[in-house]
């Protein structure tokens, strides 16, 4: 048995943490990875708890391209194999091709390379992720929902093409727990079981009511899957966007900006291109703390009671979750304007942006926001919950605030592709030129089912590892802990690839 995992980024140590995991209490021996970051590429070859048979190393590959002749037979044949149903789609979900980050910071918007350019680095990554897999023959694949470059998402779908098992981690939007899926975006059992188990009247449990009791905590309280994502942790006021100005911090900044500085141009011997450079760092981190300075002061505006509005959630962007699973709903002003358009003439849509965005969204962005005359810009420090519990509808694009809201029996309208859209009374857009149809529908007759959520949910419990997995990828550094905090989600590995625990 040989386990490929996809290594990027954090997830390195979390990839390396489930294979010692699996190694040691359900007797896998071999493994392989396609690891995104030198850094961790330095480490897995340096550790002697994993012999990897093989790490092919995405910075190595991107420096190849300057080398590489365009050749358009072979990219024609790429597409006609792997084409969605065109290769351009593993380029538009790539953040650093497309507007250069993460080498940058948002809102910067420029492509670093040429149309030439982009092809050959398609091009030197197909042919090596192609290689690769055939000479290792891994018997799964294990990669994170985060499949947001391009290399990532041609591994994912050369080794589907080639009938390697490929199982994707799913972060849920529900606390503590994350789903084994065998497709990105979807959890194809969980929706096959969900359905058999109403059709038959089968209530599974102990799942019925670990669903049940789920869905009532949530109601009761009505929190974030992750604490970090919450207005309360996040920098949303000025005044907690302008502590870098206080003696400690900004010394802090300056000594950690010599550090880069000097591992930059003294100790660093590649220039990868997801390096940011310090003068990038600087020119970028300036620029947000001014934006900071200046604040949206005078654009939100107030909630007011009684008034009938439909809601909509500003996403983080770039992210998967647009690029990869909305592809054409990116651009948020533009959905913005759709909805706005769309809505009956008693009602508003209120607008809130995301608590990570904050700090980082230009005032420009909400000024145009506010051009739309039945539109209100909310302060961010509201809680995206109790504008759900007042609001009459929630539009979202993929948003988690979408499974939030039907939690709470209100109705959904989302815009891409997410897990929770195969319940039936929630609404997908396909097109711009329903969504009046739409609304109007969910407004005047919305439905819900109660036992239908519950045995959604109860279908997901077994497909699901109970862990912090946010918590684990983000902020234990620890790593002893992290892969004690990991055994539930190797168990679930374990189990999909059907190995059986040493005795």
């Amino acid at each position: 048995m040989k386990i490929c995992f996809f290594l990027h980024r954090q997830f390195a140590h979390i990839g390396h943490n489930l294979a010692k995991l699996l190694s040691e209490e359900y007797g896998v021996r071999e493994f392989c990875g396609y690891v995104q970051l030198r850094s961790s590429y330095d480490f897995l070859t340096s550790q002697k708890d994993i012999m990897y048979t093989g790490l092919l190393l995405d910075e190595d590959l991107h420096e190849k391209f300057s080398s590489e002749k365009v050749d358009m037979e072979y990219l024609k044949g790429l597409e006609r194999d792997y084409g969605i149903p065109n290769l351009f789609a593993y380029v538009a979900i790539d953040r650093i091709l497309t507007c250069n980050q993460s080498a940058r910071e948002y809102p910067y918007n420029t492509p670093p390379y040429s149309y030439e350019d982009t092809l050959k680095i398609l091009q030197v990554k197909a042919k090596a992720l192609s290689a690769f897999l055939k000479k290792e023959k891994p018997d799964a694949l294990v990669v994170s929902q985060a499949l947001s470059g391009t290399g990532n998402f041609l591994l994912y779908n050369m080794a589907k093409k080639m009938g390697i098992p490929v199982w994707s981690i799913n972060m849920t939007g529900m606390k503590h727990t994350s789903v084994l899926s065998d497709h990105h975006i979807r959890f194809p059992s969980l929706e096959k079981k969900y359905r058999e188990n109403i059709a038959s009247n089968v209530r599974p449990e102990p799942y019925y009511s670990e669903a049940k009791k789920i869905i009532e905590d949530f109601r009761k309280t009505p929190e974030p899957y992750y604490a970090k994502l919450s207005p309360s942790e996040q920098p949303v006021k000025r005044g907690t966007q302008l502590r870098f100005l206080s003696p400690v911090n900004f010394a802090n900044s300056i000594s950690f900006f010599v550090k880069m500085f000097y591992r930059y141009y003294v100790t660093s011997k590649h220039r990868d291109y997801t390096m940011v450079s310090p003068l990038n760092y600087v020119r970028d981190h300036a620029r947000r703390k001014i934006r900071n300075l200046i604040g949206a002061r005078g654009l939100y505006d107030n909630i007011v009671e009684g008034e009938k509005f439909v809601f909509f959630p500003l996403q983080t962007e770039p992210e998967s979750s647009l690029n990869l699973w909305a592809p054409f709903k990116t651009n948020q002003l533009e959905v913005i304007r759709q909805i706005s358009k769309s809505l009956p003439i008693e009602y508003r849509l209120y607008v809130k942006e995301h608590p990570l965005m904050v700090q980082y969204r230009p005032r420009a962005f909400y000024k145009e926001i506010k051009k739309n005359l039945n539109v209100a810009l909310i302060d961010p420090a509201v809680r995206g919950t109790e504008l759900v519990e007042r609001a009459k509808l929630l539009v979202t694009i993929t948003g988690t605030l979408g499974l939030e809201a039907t939690f709470l029996k209100k109705p959904v309208i989302v815009m891409g592709n997410i897990w929770y859209d195969a319940l039936s009374f929630i609404k997908k857009c396909p097109a711009p030129e329903e969504l009046p149809y739409l609304i109007k529908e969910q407004l005047e007759h919305p439905t819900y089912n109660e036992e239908e959520l519950v045995h959604f949910i109860a279908a997901l419990l077994p497909e699901s590892a109970h862990l912090d997995f946010p918590q684990l990828w983000e902020e234990e550094m620890d790593k002893e802990k992290q892969k004690e905090g990991l055994r539930p989600l190797a168990a679930l590995i374990a189990k999909k690839i059907g190995l059986q625990k040493f005795t």
